[in-house]
C-alpha cells in the first residue's frame, strides 16, 4: 500500500549506556497534518504503566538533548479498557492535557474517524522496514494516523520439562493433541496440582482476544469480507465450543475465568499450567533466575493450537498518534520518529521482551540468540488477523466480551450467545 519511505535526518543519543540513533531531525521535520512548524514546545506522553525503564531511559534521553521541549509522562492504569476510557474522555472535551497517545492499536480507526488524532506524514518514517501487518494496524481510510512502536502475536508456551517426563516429542498443533497431552502429563506424580491450559478469561479486552483467536483458529470470523457482522458460523461456533467445553471439563482452571495477562502469567511461572496462552512479555520474566519463576529454564513456545492444526493469533500492539487538540504537534511528531525509530525499538526488545515492529530486528542472529522466541514470534504476527477494525470499537468489544463470558460462564448456549452477538454487531455497525 505504502510506496518505499526516506529515511529521517538522524542524530546521535546515548540509550543505556551504549551509542543510538534516534529518528528525530531537531526543528525541520514537516509538521503533521493541521499543525505548523511554529507548534514547538513541552508535551506528554500518555500510556499505561512501564515497568521495564525503557520510557524512563527514553523519556531522559530525549528531554538531555531538548531542554525547550521536554516530554512528561502521563500513566494511565493497566487495564487497556480504563486507557481507552481516560483518552476517550480527553478528546470528547478537546483537551490539550495529552499530546502523543500510546493507542492499542485496534483504536486507530475509532480516533481517526473521530478526528481524535492527525493525519501522519507517510514520506517520514520507514514505513518499508516494518511487518506488513503492523503497518496495516496504523491506517485508516487508507492513510496513516499512527506510527508503531510494539507489535504482539500470542505464542503457546508450554512445560517442556513435563513433556519430556511423559514421553511426548514436541508441542500439540491441535486441540485435541493438547487434550491428550494433557491425559499424559497430568497422570504424573510430578504434576500434581497442575492444571492443563489457560488464557486470558476475565470480562475484559482480553477476552475479546482469547475469543477471536480461537474462533479464527476453528476457520470462522467475525466479520466477512466487507466488514459486515457474520458470527453466527460453524467455524465462530466451533470455536466458542471449544472454549465451553474446556471450561467444563477442566482443562482449563475454574479460576482462569477471573485471569488476566498478570494473573495467568503468575500461575505459569507458579508451575501451576502445562501450556498457556501469552504474549513474548512474559518470556523473560519466566526465565528469571532470581527466584521468582519456578519454570525457569523448563519450558520453551510454540504457534498457538487450532482446530486442525496450527492456530491464527490476534494481533496486538501499540501505536503512536498525536492529539488533534495538542498544542505542540510539531515536537510530538519529533518525539514519535525518535521513539518509534529502528535502534529505540532494538532497545525496547532488551528491555521489555515485547515485540517490536521492524523486520531486520526479528531476523538478526545476534537478537535471535538473546531471544530465542523470535523466529516463533515473527510467524505469528504474520499470520495474524486483528481484531475487528471498526469506528464504534469500544461497544463492539463489549459486544464480544458479553457473549464470550455468558457462554463459557453457562448462562448462554453457544448458539444464542453468538446469536445475540450477531444481533448487536448488526446494531452497532451499521
Amino acid at each position: 500500500m505504502f510506496a518505499k519511505k526516506r529515511k529521517v535526518a538522524v542524530g546521535s543519543i546515548a540509550v543505556a549506556g551504549v551509542l543510538a540513533v534516534t529518528g528525530c531531525s531537531g526543528g525541520t521535520t514537516a509538521a503533521p497534518t493541521g499543525s505548523s512548524e511554529g507548534d514547538r514546545g513541552p508535551i506528554t506522553i500518555v500510556q499505561g504503566k512501564d515497568l521495564s525503564g525503557f520510557l524512563d531511559q527514553t523519556l531522559a534521553d530525549w528531554n538531555e538533548e531538548h531542554p525547550d521541549e521536554q516530554v512528561r509522562l502521563i500513566e494511565l492504569p493497566e487495564s487497556a479498557d480504563a486507557q481507552r476510557a481516560a483518552m476517550v474522555q480527553n478528546a470528547q472535551t478537546k483537551s490539550d492535557e495529552y499530546d502523543v497517545l500510546a493507542l492499542d492499536n485496534v483504536l486507530i480507526s475509532e480516533f481517526a474517524a473521530n478526528r481524535w488524532i492527525e493525519e501522519l506524514p507517510e514520506d517520514e518514517f520507514d514505513l518499508d522496514e516494518m511487518l506488513p501487518p503492523v503497518i496495516e494496524t496504523a491506517t485508516y481510510a487508507d492513510k496513516l494516523f499512527s506510527m508503531p512502536f510494539q507489535s504482539d502475536g500470542g505464542m503457546l508456551y508450554y512445560r517442556t520439562d513435563l513433556l519430556e517426563a511423559a514421553g511426548i516429542d514436541g508441542p500439540p498443533t491441535t486441540w485435541d493433541e493438547m487434550a491428550d497431552d494433557c491425559e499424559k502429563i497430568l497422570a504424573l506424580p510430578e504434576a500434581k496440582g497442575v492444571s492443563c491450559y489457560t488464557g486470558q478469561f476475565e470480562k475484559y479486552e482480553g477476552l475479546t482476544v482469547n475469543f477471536t483467536e480461537a474462533v479464527n483458529s476453528a476457520g470462522g470470523h467475525i466479520l466477512d469480507a466487507d466488514g459486515n457482522p457474520d458470527v453466527d458460523n460453524e467455524g465462530a461456533k466451533a470455536g466458542l465450543q471449544h472454549l465451553v467445553d474446556w471450561f467444563e471439563n477442566g482443562l482449563i482452571p475454574a479460576d482462569a475465568i477471573t485471569f488476566k495477562e498478570e494473573e495467568s502469567r503468575r500461575a505459569f511461572q507458579a508451575g501451576e499450567l502445562v501450556f498457556h496462552r501469552q504474549w513474548p512479555y512474559q518470556y523473560a520474566l519466566a526465565n528469571a533466575e532470581d527466584g521468582s519463576s519456578e519454570v525457569a529454564g523448563k519450558f520453551a513456545v510454540a504457534p498457538l493450537a487450532g482446530l486442525d492444526g496450527p492456530g491464527t493469533s490476534t494481533l496486538g500492539g501499540r501505536n503512536l498518534g498525536i492529539s488533534a487538540f495538542s498544542k505542540h504537534k510539531a515536537t510530538a511528531l519529533d518525539f514519535i520518529k525518535f521513539y518509534a525509530g529502528y535502534d529505540q525499538n532494538r532497545q525496547f526488545l532488551d528491555l521489555t521482551g515485547q515485540a517490536p515492529v521492524y523486520a531486520g530486528i526479528y531476523d538478526d542472529p545476534e537478537m535471535i540468540e538473546k531471544y530465542p522466541f523470535l523466529p516463533v514470534l515473527k510467524e505469528s504476527i504474520l499470520g495474524a488477523i486483528p481484531r475487528p477494525k471498526v469506528v464504534a470499537y469500544g461497544d463492539t468489544t463489549m459486544a464480544i466480551q458479553d457473549a464470550a463470558y455468558s457462554a463459557i460462564t453457562g448462562k448462554a448456549t453457544v448458539d444464542e450467545a453468538l446469536a445475540a452477538l450477531q444481533q448487536k454487531l448488526s446494531s452497532i455497525i451499521e
